[in-house]
């Protein structure tokens, strides 16, 4: 019997998700196959990037992962870089509302409180008494349904818990208001335990909030990579072994009688050359708006639900002062900011504060910090010139911090519709869309817009989309064998 042909994978989208999903197919498919990463931008990485700020390597996009979750470790041990893994230093964060800056306070699941929680520093007696009665009123709850994060709070808990506490902490990770956030999609186990009979949010946040430790230091909450995703992208590259093909967009997706046609490259005369390239199958890792685009006529039900995800567009600007002028920086990890603040910040990360290896005396004496600009259905953000965003940073760190001198060195970094929103009914969205997707032979969708817009989340589904196209291959070519039985478990 004469050996299978290798099998041709398509890649399209170089982010952490496409990178590795590529990563993974090599390891399923073995170095024999074929795999082509197109990627419509000049770099790898997506929302993924480390600059020189000042010499030292510092990410100016996603800067750490849950350290609960096991996708990054696993990857890491995977291309031998434990050694690269590490935990922010013992120092709390902040926040600001209400004219001041208080600690971050404890005891509270991404903001809403359990029982105990010291919300003294940060709300009115007002505001104290309506967190405080929450867990007596009746909830009204109708199992498996959803509705808008900030609505149910607001009712719940009042506008000062939701405004200067959830609000803040989750424009951290969706660069959104809560308001627009759908609960299910968003915490998904405090809508499981609503679902399991918990009688109040309250209840629901003490059966999630872990038991205080007796002894010892808690477990770390974050992890991040010395020397910047860069050193994980780079190793990924490396271990996949794909044909990367740079600068050049996807511009159609059809399927054919032997498997999948993409149309590359531009079709005006002054960009590249189009071409088609035939594969076997296709794992899609690329942002709502292009995925609805390129299922449009391959997976048309599956496009509709792409077409439905919000973005979000925000900026990062990173700042480098010396020590002695920056000598006022709180020995927090940073602070967020409450969106009804007069301020142009939504949040600083104190990056010398909170990482280990990039303090002062593990660099050159600079301090690095970040500040984070832009929410969701703020455009205009992006249109401000580099030096106004810049000056605004500076603006609102002297407010918050007193620091007033000029930095030595800026970055602005912007990231035009970045971060997917997970709005009412977002579950109901992406089933529809994997659903539609598993309809097709050969095709897989990875990304932030399914299970997780952290680097985990991205991680996992770009693995698991891998592994479905590997067991397509081996059931659809015979004499294939995959080198890994069964799929991912890391």
């Amino acid at each position: 019997m004469s050996r299978p042909r290798p099998p041709h994978v398509a890649v399209v989208g170089g982010g952490i998700s496409g990178l590795a999903g590529a990563h993974r197919l090599r390891a399923v498919l073995g170095p024999d196959a074929r795999i082509t990463l197109v990627e419509q931008s000049n770099r790898l990485g997506g929302v993924l990037r480390t600059i020189d700020l000042a010499g030292v390597p510092m990410d100016v996009g996603a800067e750490a992962f849950l350290a609960r979750r096991p996708e990054v470790p696993a990857l890491l041990r995977e291309l031998a870089l434990t050694e690269t893994l590490v935990h922010p230093a013992p120092v709390s964060a902040s926040v600001r509302a209400a004219g001041h800056t208080t600690g971050l306070p404890a005891r509270t699941l991404l903001g809403i409180p359990g029982t105990g929680s010291r919300l003294d520093d940060l709300l009115s007696a007002e505001g104290l008494d309506r967190v405080a009665g929450e867990a007596t009123r009746p909830l009204h709850w109708s199992a498996g349904g959803d509705v808008a994060l900030g609505g149910l709070l607001r009712d719940r808990f009042g506008d000062e818990l939701t405004e200067r506490l959830v609000d803040p902490l989750l424009g951290g990770v969706y660069a959104g208001r809560v308001d627009r956030l759908g609960l299910r999609a968003t915490i998904p186990t405090l809508a499981a335990a609503l679902d399991a009979g918990a009688p109040s949010l309250t209840a629901a946040a003490d059966r999630l909030l872990p038991p205080v430790p007796s002894t010892g230091a808690p477990s770390p909450v974050f992890g991040a990579v010395r020397g910047g995703y860069r050193v994980l992208v780079e190793a990924l590259l490396a271990a996949a072994d794909a044909e990367v093909r740079l600068g050049l967009p996807v511009r159609e997706l059809t399927e054919t009688a032997t498997g999948w046609r993409l149309e590359i490259g531009s079709a005006s005369s002054s960009g590249p050359m189009s071409e088609a390239l035939d594969v076997d199958a296709v794992l899609l890792a690329v942002p709502a708006p292009a995925l609805r685009r390129l299922l449009a006529g391959a997976a048309p039900e599956g496009a509709r639900a792409a077409g439905e995800v919000e973005l979000a567009s925000p900026v990062v600007v990173a700042l480098a002062f010396r020590a002695e002028d920056a000598a006022t920086l709180p020995m927090t990890s940073g602070v967020l900011v409450a969106a009804d603040e007069p301020l142009g910040v939504k949040a600083f990360t104190h990056s010398a504060r909170k990482w280990p290896h990039l303090a002062p005396d593990a660099t050159d004496g600079l301090i690095r910090l970040r500040a984070s600009l832009g929410r969701a259905g703020d455009a205009e953000t992006l249109r401000v010139p580099d030096d106004e965003l810049a000056g605004r940073a500076t603006t609102d760190l002297a407010t918050l911090t007193g620091i007033t001198a000029a930095p030595v060195e800026v970055h602005v970094q912007r990231w035009g519709g970045g971060l997917p929103q997970y709005g009412v009914g977002h579950g109901r969205l992406v089933e529809e869309l994997e659903q539609a997707v598993a309809r097709r032979p050969g095709l897989a969708v990875a990304g932030a817009m399914l299970h997780g817009v952290g680097v985990p989340a991205c991680i996992g589904t770009g693995r698991s989309a891998a592994d479905r196209l590997a067991a397509f291959l081996s059931s659809h070519q015979p004499g294939l064998r995959t080198l890994v039985a069964g799929p991912d478990r890391s």
